[in-house]
């Protein structure tokens, strides 16, 4: 399942910007968002220092003083929807609980009418209940000293009176100002073992791979005309680098560009190693913070009791720089479950159905290693 990434072509008006208000969901959940409202206005206002969270002002309040939609808009919508949701947006979310969706907007890939900005940095995501396997994840990933420094701030779970549940998370591009960014799906696979454990024959998954490519069924495929879901999973899957070296390049965004949606095919390590230096714009200094922080979450991943308990699928690297300031997360955590009790994974083995393994850690392993190999020519090119 693909990151949910939406572009508006139209501006805010300052109205659609209101703080979000503090339900009665409990003490600790105002506490987080006051925390977290506050170190940033000290940081920013007082030792002029920036960190994830605006401390000055909200990307939102910047267009409205600029009056005028710009590639920040652009740039602010593609980063609050690098949040995939796991289900359809309601009625509720769009029409009366957050912002109106403007019109002009263009949406590039994953569920429509997903995700829906909240003021000073924070977005939420529509989930199935407080017992959706993404609010027990991040949940969990808050619980681990190490895992709750990989990902975006979780703050909470906001409940309309209609009953509908949001997960409320940290605006990843907040304080970004027109930055670059980067999308990486991470892992061996996108799909769950629930997903593919169906072993019936489908003639529709036949005739869509036939439709990608004639020359991909077995003769025996081609006679029955049909394939299973695993079968078409992990074609598909094989179209791109996740196969091969357990990461693929999903989407970019390059300041004052049009944003790049088709980058799946984007597959051998010559091809992956020119998008990395076009998007870093050839700065060894960007390149050079990416591995450090790449490297950080690495070892906290290593370290981390969640990590060690769940597989987790279907998860990206969100890679956002400016001339200031480079930032990487791991997003989406919608496919992050639980793994049997009997079962142990680290993150780095081959999948083969039933032992859960996903290749996160490959992934992390390969786009060092790539990163490296970026950085190395960068240098070289420079004597």
């Amino acid at each position: 399942m693909t990151s949910s990434i939406y572009l508006t072509m139209a501006g805010w008006t300052s109205d659609k910007f209101r703080l979000s208000c503090l339900d009665n969901q409990g003490l600790k959940r105002a506490l987080l968002k006051m925390l977290i409202l506050d170190s940033s206005n000290s940081n920013g206002r007082n030792g002029g220092k920036r960190g994830n969270i605006e401390s000055d002002r909200t990307a939102a309040e910047y267009l409205v003083d600029q009056g005028a939609p710009n590639n920040k808009s652009l740039l602010s919508f593609f980063a609050i929807n690098a949040l995939e949701l796991s289900a359809p947006a309601s009625p509720v979310l769009l029409e009366r609980n957050a912002p109106a969706i403007p019109s002009g907007w263009l949406q590039l890939s994953g569920h429509p009418k997903s995700i829906a900005p909240v003021a000073n940095g924070i977005v939420r995501k529509r989930v199935t209940g407080p017992a959706d396997a993404e609010v027990l994840a991040y949940r969990l990933l808050t619980l681990d000293s190490h895992a709750a420094k990989v990902g975006p701030k979780f703050l909470g779970v906001h409940q309309t009176p209609d009953g509908e549940h949001f997960i409320e998370l940290q605006d990843l591009l907040h304080g970004f100002v027109d930055p670059n960014v980067m999308d990486i799906k991470v892992g061996f696979r996108t799909f769950s073992e629930n997903e593919v454990s169906n072993t019936t024959l489908r003639e529709d998954l036949y005739r869509k791979m036939v439709a990608v490519d004639p020359s991909a069924p077995t003769p025996e495929e081609h006679q029955r005309k049909a394939i299973t879901k695993l079968r078409y999973m992990l074609f598909r899957e094989n179209m791109s680098s996740s196969q091969e070296k357990g990461f693929r390049i999903e989407a970019l965004k390059m300041r004052g560009s049009s944003p790049v949606t088709d980058m799946k095919t984007v597959k051998t390590s010559h091809e992956i190693a020119g998008t990395i230096a076009h998007f870093v714009n050839r700065r060894k200094s960007v390149v050079k913070d990416m591995l450090k922080r790449l490297r950080q979450m690495r070892s906290l991943i290593e370290k981390s009791e969640f990590f060690q308990r769940h597989q987790v699928v279907g998860s990206s690297i969100f890679i956002v720089y400016d001339d200031h300031k480079v930032g990487v997360w791991l997003i989406d955590f919608a496919k992050a479950l639980p793994l049997p009790a009997d079962v142990r994974v680290d993150h780095r083995r081959r999948w083969a159905l039933g032992n859960c393994e996903e290749g996160l850690l490959y992934g992390f392993d390969e786009l060092i290693r790539t990163l490296d190999d970026v950085y190395r020519s960068l240098q070289t090119n420079r004597r």
